[in-house]
């Protein structure tokens, strides 16, 4: 169970993240990367990223752009929250594909109906 401090570190590296990736991929264009999640450890110390990307075809290539740019990611998120953390904590990023099952459940649903 996550304490109020994990939940509130959380939400404010989940809203920092999701404004760092908006700046990042604005310059591409036709990619929107999201960031669904945030779990941090309960030290502090690790933060695990879900990503949410579109389009689907691109994630795995995206996902493994934006894992090789983790330090300069997370020297943008130090930057943005050095007034609430000592310590940035290292990040992790996962692909979030609960769209995806959720998609998969509903085309399901349809074609049984």
């Amino acid at each position: 169970m996550e304490g109020k401090r994990q939940a509130k570190i959380s939400r404010l590296i989940q809203k920092e993240l999701s404004e760092i990736f908006r700046r990042q991929t604005a310059a591409m264009g036709n990619v929107l990367v999201s960031v669904s999640a945030v779990r941090v450890s309960p030290d502090l110390s690790i933060a695990k990223a879900y990503l949410s990307i579109f389009p689907p075809e691109k994630s795995a290539e995206i996902l493994e752009n934006i894992k090789a740019q983790t330090k300069t990611v997370r020297y943008e998120l130090a930057q943005a929250v050095k007034s609430v953390l000592r310590k940035c904590p290292d990040l992790q990023f996962y692909l979030d594909d609960s769209l995806d099952y959720i998609d998969n459940i509903d085309r399901l649903l349809g074609s049984n109906a």
